[in-house]
């Protein structure tokens, strides 16, 4: 789509290669994401990210470094060989009990607007949403952040054209699924696709 692979993967957000690698996460809530209705920890992307790096995820969260508002980022270079990818930006979800998925639409553009900041060629999107706890329908998920991240591409692209922007860099956007929501999730990806294809 505008040049841009859009790839749907069977993948933790720890293990996923990617320039950038994006996280989400609600507000902070004592042992959010290790407590039920947080999924265990062998399926649980947003432990493994933590544990990847030490804790620090969950530090900065109970601290209130890092509140979690909805649209909040942060911004983290991982140790050498403590992620595939090489930075990690987290973006907050705010209240969990108040989730709506057209925030979602919203959070795939700050997703691209800092990616393109970052001047960064791959994406990896973890919406974490499942990790949470959250019941959230899946496919709306996923086409919205999709939806959302064009809205903000081509934004830039229009800049771009009107020689008001640097040139563009992302060329691939990765999302990331559980095995069970894989194909669920797919399903979204490829709404959004018809939907952009339309516009």
């Amino acid at each position: 789509m505008d040049g841009v692979s859009i790839v749907g993967l069977v993948q933790g957000p720890s293990a996923a290669g990617a320039d950038l690698q994006i996280a989400c996460v609600f507000e902070y809530t004592e042992g959010d994401i290790f407590n039920p209705p947080a999924l265990p920890t062998e399926l649980n992307g947003m432990v493994h990210l933590d544990q990847a790096l030490k804790g620090i995820i969950t530090d900065v969260r109970k601290k209130g470094q890092f509140k979690g508002h909805a649209l909040e980022t942060l911004l983290i270079a991982p140790p050498k060989g403590s992620l595939s990818s090489k930075k990690l930006l987290l973006i907050g979800l705010g209240n969990r009990n108040s989730f709506d998925a057209e925030l979602m639409r919203e959070v795939g553009s700050v997703a691209m607007r800092e990616a393109l900041k970052l001047k960064v060629k791959t994406v990896s999107f973890a919406s974490d949403l499942k990790d949470a706890g959250v019941d959230s329908p899946t496919a709306l998920v996923a086409e919205n952040v999709v939806l959302g991240a064009f809205d903000a591409y081509r934004a830039q692209t229009y800049l771009d054209k009107n020689h008001l922007s640097e040139k563009l860099t992302v060329q691939k956007l990765i999302l990331l699924a559980g095995p069970s929501f894989f194909t669920v999730a797919g399903g979204g990806i490829k709404e959004a696709i018809t939907k952009l294809d339309a516009q």
